[in-house]
């Protein structure tokens, strides 16, 4: 199965591996192919912090259960799987603009 040139260019070498995103305000990009055609799904704000509590990552599965069930179509999924994956995940640290932080007293 190779993929095609437009997708090489952008720096896809597999399906379904996560990467750094090309579009400005969002974090990540993966390459999947529905059905017979491929699609980029960008997911994740790049300004904002994830997988930084526990609390923040069921929050987060809570919020978003719907969408994670719908499958690798769905930004949501990605997120979840390459994002908030659990303890071994990113820990980048939110933003100092966001207000409430779970599971960290101020």
């Amino acid at each position: 199965m190779a993929i095609p040139d437009r997708y090489k260019k952008m720096g896809f070498t597999k399906l379904n591996v996560c990467k750094r995103s090309s579009r400005p305000g969002k974090k990540m990009m993966v390459l999947i192919k529905d059905g017979e055609r491929y699609r980029v799904i960008h997911f994740g704000d790049a300004s904002m912090g994830h997988n930084y509590s526990p609390e923040a990552r069921k929050s987060f599965k809570a919020r978003h259960g719907k969408n994670i069930a719908k499958g690798k179509t769905s930004a949501a999924y990605w997120a979840n799987k390459c994002l908030w994956a659990g303890p071994t995940g990113s820990k980048k640290s939110p933003p100092k603009s966001q207000k409430h932080v779970k599971g960290r007293k101020s």
